[in-house]
């Protein structure tokens, strides 16, 4: 188990990318936490295996709605943390 934080640039807010994120995590099997921030980025923290990250990372990078658009996609490693499920964070 690994913990990775995703910082998420492009048209990421008002567009459903919290729910489509949540709903692929738990698709994936991965844990953690997702929110909007004051910038207009997104930042994820997810816990999962190294196949599941990258699968998740891909798919974000992909766009996870139509309406999505990412234009960066950063990703760093995180101390490891445990989550019991995946978690929409609002303000």
């Amino acid at each position: 188990m690994i913990t990775q934080h995703l910082l998420v640039t492009g048209q990421v807010q008002g567009v459903g990318f919290r729910w489509s994120t949540a709903q692929l995590a738990h698709q994936l099997g991965v844990t953690g936490t997702v929110q909007n921030l004051p910038t207009g980025q997104v930042a994820i923290v997810a816990s999962g295996t190294e196949q599941q990250l990258a699968d998740f990372a891909r798919q974000i990078k992909q766009g996870v709605t139509p309406w999505v658009v990412v234009r960066d996609l950063q990703v760093t490693a995180a101390r490891t943390q445990r989550f019991v499920d995946f978690r929409i964070i609002t303000r």
